[in-house]
């Protein structure tokens, strides 16, 4: 088993399992590895350390690495020109992202339609979730039809295991 630590385009942090290298390069050639946060699918391969398992020793102290305290005033901690976001907050997101999914009926290409349709009285409201072209989405606001974009992530969507 392979553990690698791997990060998107937009910075976000993550670790994915697979049974080789052949697996991981087969599996991200099919689009197949993405991103949990946002759903990219540009993912690279990040410097990680193996973890030997030599034995009950006490894990030695850990070498001195510089880190910043704090953020800049009014700021984020970043990574390059990529926010870093804690895992905490991650977890928190796809925790969210879930019960969106969860709670929501997915009406796909037709939310717009759909939203009308439930503004105009002709059918029942409901929470929905689905696609809309940036142009829908203004016209839906023009509309006073208020919508809100979400990128859910495909994890979102699935049972983690």
């Amino acid at each position: 088993m392979k553990v690698l630590d791997l990060q998107c385009r937009q910075g976000h942090v993550f670790e994915g399992w697979f049974a080789s290298e052949d697996d991981f390069q087969g599996q991200k050639q099919r689009g197949l590895v993405q991103c949990p946060l946002c759903a990219d699918d540009h993912i690279e391969k990040r410097l990680s350390a193996p973890r030997l398992n030599l034995g009950a020793r006490e894990p030695s102290a850990p070498s001195a690495v510089p880190t910043p305290s704090a953020a800049p005033e009014g700021g984020s901690l970043q990574v390059g020109n990529s926010p870093a976001l804690p895992p905490a907050l991650q977890a928190a997101w796809l925790d969210l992202a879930r019960k969106i999914v969860a709670n929501t009926e997915d009406v796909g290409a037709r939310f717009a339609q759909e939203a009308r349709r439930m503004h105009h009285g002709e059918v029942q409201e409901r929470a929905i979730r689905g696609q809309a072209t940036p142009d829908e989405a203004m016209e839906l606001l023009e509309e006073g039809i208020a919508v809100m974009p979400l990128p859910l992530p495909a994890a979102a969507k699935e049972t983690l295991q």
